[in-house]
């Protein structure tokens, strides 16, 4: 026996297979099938390689109703892609859906790119679909215009520091708000994550399952719990990767924001501890000033590249511990140079697929539930965040504009705690600070009977299939496979535990 095959029997004799589904007791229901073909222009056209086993990525099309409660109604149409499993028909396990995350990201070359990284023996055995959810991409995308000056340079300094920045920006999320409601119209109510869900089921029933497979990373983990929720009894096998809390947005954004001035102290500190190749001190106060310096003296030069880029660029940072090193060499070229050119470089190109993204982000996230209460009450959430720090990163900060939204939902998305959710997988590092450890602990509880493994001492976003930690992969490829839960939550250390080494 191979040592990879004496492991996984050691898997399964650990973790237990999950005992089949029973199959569905309601009759099928006739349902349009989804006609895949090459993916050529104008029709989406994921510019991906084919996949380390040769397969190869397939485009098609998938109608759906705007309103679901009027099925016969106007509708959007879906883009869906599929790489089909590279195993034999008797390894063939199913469809594995995935998501990127979001809201408002876009999954149609994700079906390739993330099954690239999977393991064997999840690429054997799933085909995996991939789709730009609605108002996404490829999918009946939405937009907010203006939005707000959103994408003037330099844009408004997120982190207002007086009444008068307050008053500013209050302002800018109404006009924000009016935007969105002015492009959108009345699809507003309906670009949210109860319907994409819905719309999955459709996806689900298009392509001939009875039951599906799910990986959603970030806002991925949070449409998975929906769609759990939802449909309970169409789930097979389910991965919640970086999992967002069973929150309401506004909730989980503030707690991003304390969990990104917690991560930011420790890339200070890991900036100190390496002074020979950064040069912006030996100590974290050292550092915070040289920080402190370049986001003023961006903000006295008035150039495009202000205070609102430098904190999207640190937020983007933030997330993922390989970036880290790229932006430190490039505080130290402006601490010595004074020239902004390596910060400016590291932005990702704003173009259609970026106002897409900001506009569907906010329109799902105000679509889930109710925002803030009032005005009051974010003013206060953003004097206390700057009492913890004077300069918080509040980019993420996106649900504020929900106070100001033309619809108001009376209720938010219901995630979890209903019967017949099978075990869920959760995986998770432990100082992610785009999806806290804490909110992933609560969506734990709220799944009942599912399993969480994390990884202990990682700093990025994104777990499975990401950070090449075989623990992980591992575990989570026996149970998409094998049905193998964990019987109690693990942790795994190794590659992707703790923080990098300088290349330079």
């Amino acid at each position: 026996m191979s040592p990879r095959s004496q492991r996984f029997l050691v898997t399964v004799l650990a973790f237990g297979l999950l005992p089949a589904l029973p199959a569905a007791a309601d009759p099928p229901v006739p349902a349009p099938r989804i006609t895949f073909g090459p993916c050529l222009s104008p029709s989406p056209a994921p510019a991906v390689p084919d996949g380390p086993d040769g397969a190869t990525l397939e485009c098609g099309q998938l109608d759906v109703p705007l309103d679901h409660s009027h099925p016969d109604g106007r509708t959007l149409r879906l883009a869906v892609s599929r790489v089909r499993a590279s195993g034999s028909p008797e390894e063939r396990r199913g469809v594995l859906l995935v998501n990127p995350g979001g809201p408002g990201g876009s999954g149609l070359d994700y079906a390739a790119t993330k099954r690239a990284k999977m393991p064997e023996s999840v690429r054997r055995a799933f085909d995996v679909v991939g789709f730009d959810p609605r108002g996404v991409g490829s999918s009946s995308p939405v937009s907010c215009g203006q939005m707000g000056g959103r994408f003037d340079h330099p844009g408004q300094d997120p982190v207002p520091t007086d009444d008068e920045a307050e008053r500013s920006y209050m302002d800018n999320l109404r006009r924000t708000a009016r935007d969105c409601a002015t492009e959108i119209g009345d699809a507003l109510p309906h670009i949210g994550t109860a319907n994409t869900a819905r719309d999955m089921d459709l996806l689900r029933a298009a392509l001939g399952e009875r039951r599906i497979s799910f990986l959603g990373v970030s806002y991925g983990s949070y449409l998975g719990a929906a769609y759990a929720t939802l449909f309970p009894h169409r789930v097979d096998r389910m991965v919640l990767d970086s999992v967002v809390g069973p929150d309401d947005w506004y909730d989980f954004d503030r707690d991003q924001a304390v969990a990104l001035i917690r991560q930011r102290d420790t890339l200070f500190d890991w900036f100190a501890q390496h002074p020979t190749t950064f040069r912006l001190g030996s100590t974290r106060d050292e550092v915070r000033q040289h920080y402190v310096r370049t986001r003023e003296e961006l903000a006295r030069r008035g150039e495009a590249f202000g205070p609102a880029e430098f904190d999207r660029l640190v937020y983007r940072a933030l997330g993922r511990t390989e970036r880290w090193e790229k932006l430190g060499l490039a505080l130290r070229a402006f601490a010595e140079t004074g020239s902004s050119e390596q910060l400016r470089t590291q932005q990702p190109a704003e173009d259609a697929a970026t106002r897409n993204f900001e506009a569907a982000n906010r329109t799902v996230k105000c679509a889930d539930g109710p925002g803030p209460r009032s005005e009051r009450e974010i003013v206060a959430d953003l004097r206390r965040l700057r009492s913890l720090d004077p300069r918080p990163v509040l980019t993420g900060m996106e649900a504020t504009v929900c106070h100001y939204w033309a619809y108001q939902p009376r209720k938010r998305v219901d995630l979890g705690r209903r019967p017949g959710i099978p075990p869920i997988l959760l995986t998770q590092a432990e100082f992610d600070p785009v999806t806290p450890y804490a909110g992933a602990q609560r969506m734990r509880r709220a799944l009942s009977g599912s399993r969480m493994v994390t990884l202990s001492g990682g700093h990025s976003h994104g777990v499975f299939a990401s950070q090449r930690n075989t623990c992980v992969d591992e575990t989570t490829a026996a149970y998409l496979v094998h049905g193998a839960l964990p019987s109690v939550d693990l942790r795994c250390t190794g590659t992707g535990a703790g923080l990098p080494t300088p290349s330079a």
